[in-house]
């Protein structure tokens, strides 16, 4: 397991399960942990999940990433028992969603 710092200075972990899952589905995350790090504590937009109120995604724009210039999305759960990640991908756009932080 690993821990991270988010913008809100929360304690974020990172199970192994969870780490292989996003490696696994999105192949062009293995070797992105640095990258999930900095997302998290320096991103450039955080939304609140339409569909889960209980998620919230942090985004940050890469120039360079295994696939070309795209958004790190860090996806994490907020419950009253701590934050964790549930996934992390590259993506072209923004998810609507109530904005809940804005650099």
């Amino acid at each position: 397991m690993r821990w991270f710092k988010d913008l809100y200075d929360r304690n974020v972990r990172l199970t192994d399960e969870r780490l292989e899952h996003f490696e696994n589905d999105h192949p062009e995350m293995a070797g992105q942990i640095d990258k999930v790090a900095e997302t998290l504590s320096q991103p450039e937009i955080v939304v609140r999940s339409k569909t889960d109120s209980e998620a919230e995604l942090f985004y940050r724009h890469y120039l360079m990433t295994p696939i070309g210039e795209k958004y790190m999305c860090v996806v994490v759960k907020v419950k009253v028992d701590g934050v964790f990640i549930l996934t992390a991908y590259f993506t072209d756009a923004i998810k609507k969603g109530d904005v809940l932080w804005e650099k």
